[in-house]
């Protein structure tokens, strides 16, 4: 009969139950397999299959009672560093589907939207289309690998321990979350620029033409127009989407960095 003491169950949930907090905070957060269309369970599972391969590996949790108010703080900290990791990687799907919402509104396809479960709103049909092919090439770039090597590579960076975690960390992910923007603007800049000059040459047209219906004539071809450039933008946008989330992984990086930097 196989017993264990109490000090040897502490143990065990210490080196398996803390980081298995920080892979599931991750992987509930990040940008491939936190969409909500994942199982809850599935994301567990695979959280628990990542936790028996790495916390064997991993340095010796703090000897410090998991039921504690040191213990409890630990916990907090690993919940804290996965959401952080977690995020970093969901603003390159953000930046996708910001580029997609600016091409649609400019495209007149401001009115065709979805439901979006990811984020629980309604979202236009262009940024889904972004947000898909964005998850298709990080999963064609073998980025979901990168990830999981992030993720057992932050555990060097910020080990187990009961140390405060520092807020230039928060700081540097604002700092990368405020580039959702730039990025988005500039993955949808072939098809505003092209939609820009087309609805010059709509309004010179109409300024030569007054009897135009300019309503009728300009929706249709800024609408063509839109797809097309958005179809000649392909090839574009996805070593674009590729170097975004390199860029994402080494903003990750700085963010751990910053957590575990001394305040």
């Amino acid at each position: 009969m196989i017993s264990f003491t109490v000090a040897q169950l502490e143990g065990l949930l210490a080196q398996f139950g803390w980081p298995f907090v920080r892979i599931l905070a991750f992987v509930a957060t990040e940008a491939v397999l936190g969409n909500r269309a994942v199982p809850f369970s599935i994301k567990v599972a695979l959280a628990l299959a990542v936790t028996v391969i790495v916390a064997p590996v991993l340095p010796a949790p703090p000897p410090l009672a998991v039921v504690s108010p040191q213990g409890l703080l630990i916990l907090a900290q690993q919940i804290l560093i996965g959401v952080a990791m977690g995020f970093t990687t969901r603003i390159v799907m953000a930046a996708a589907e910001m580029a997609g919402q600016v091409a649609g509104l400019q495209m007149g396809l401001g009115f065709a939207v979805f439901f979006d479960p990811q984020g629980s709103g309604q979202s236009p049909v262009v940024a889904q289309f972004m947000g898909v092919l964005a998850v298709l090439v990080l999963l064609a770039s073998n980025s979901h690998y990168l990830m999981l090597t992030a993720l057992v590579e932050s555990f060097r960076i910020l080990p187990l321990s009961p140390e405060p975690l520092a807020a230039r960390g928060f700081l540097t992910l604002v700092a990368w979350a405020s580039q959702i923007f730039q990025v988005g603007l500039m993955l949808s800049l072939p098809v505003v620029g092209a939609l820009l000059v087309a609805n010059v040459g709509i309004g010179i047209l109409t300024r030569a033409a007054p009897q135009l219906n300019v309503f009728a004539v300009g929706f249709p071809i800024t609408l063509a127009l839109g797809f097309v450039m958005l179809y000649l933008s392909l090839p574009l946008l996805v070593p674009a989407i590729e170097h975004l989330a390199q860029a994402g992984f080494a903003a990750m990086q700085r963010v751990l960095e910053g957590l575990g930097s001394p305040p």
